[in-house]
């Protein structure tokens, strides 16, 4: 297993008119203690789904990580974690509004996930304005990161310009309202998110300008599989966004 640390870029001044100080204490700010059961709710993430939702993506959604990658508002940086033991990726940068979050957790995720830490260089960075060239990246990836965006249009189209002709961006996890979600449960779960149908983000991917393609995303397995496969985006909704920057000649 390889031992080597990830590395961390310091970086000043890189929040976008997009966010202010405010978004940026709360990111930073360490959860109360009402919040315990968000902190064993991620555990559990971390134990049953992180390890599975890759190989399921690859294998189920045919997206073939590779290259060089950037995961945006990565917070505990799981998703980087995973994807740096992909032998078909080379370098990951991971980012997060918040210094604290990936100089504290993303090294425990790192850790618990036994990551390839390498391949990964941490830096602080707001995914409204990034501060990388055109055409940089293979993959753009997030988890459950759009729906707190304050302009989501932006965010896509960043991603699009950082990504090389025919690299791809991925979101998953990303808040759903299904057809028939009880409003107060939908409001509890996600009560620091925005909660968008899945209409309204087609229609958000096709304002950036950024083909997409939308997969259903079920990690269960025997019979609970096709019971999810019924019921998914009646009683809830679990998706894959995937958009693809298309060459000019391509279009």
């Amino acid at each position: 297993m390889n031992t080597a640390e990830s590395k961390y870029i310091d970086k000043k001044a890189y929040v976008s008119r997009y966010m202010n100080e405010r978004v940026l204490a709360l990111r930073e700010a360490k959860p109360p203690v009402s919040e315990q059961r968000e902190e064993a709710e991620w555990n559990r993430f971390m134990v049953k789904e992180a390890k599975i939702f890759i190989p399921f993506l690859t294998k189920k959604c045919h997206i073939e990580f590779r290259g060089r990658i950037l995961e945006i508002g990565a917070g505990g940086a799981w998703l980087s974690a995973e994807l740096s033991k992909l032998p078909t990726v080379v370098d990951l940068i991971t980012t997060d509004i918040s210094p604290r979050l990936l100089k504290e957790n993303a090294p425990k995720t790192f850790a618990i996930l036994k990551a390839n830490r390498a391949k990964i260089t941490l830096m602080p960075g707001d995914f409204h304005k990034l501060d990388f060239p055109d055409n940089y990246f293979d993959y753009v990836v997030c988890s459950a990161v759009l729906a707190h965006a304050v302009n989501v249009v932006q965010v896509l189209r960043e991603a699009k310009r950082v990504l090389k002709n025919g690299g791809r961006f991925v979101a998953i996890r990303e808040p759903v309202l299904a057809l028939a979600e009880l409003r107060p449960r939908a409001k509890r779960m996600h009560k620091r998110a925005a909660l968008y149908s899945l209409d309204h983000y087609k229609e958000l991917f096709k304002q950036a300008a950024l083909p997409l393609e939308v997969k259903p995303v079920n990690l269960s397995s025997g019979l609970k599989y096709y019971l999810d496969k019924m019921v998914n985006r009646l009683t809830h909704a679990r998706y894959a966004f995937v958009g693809t920057k298309r060459s000019r000649s391509a279009r």
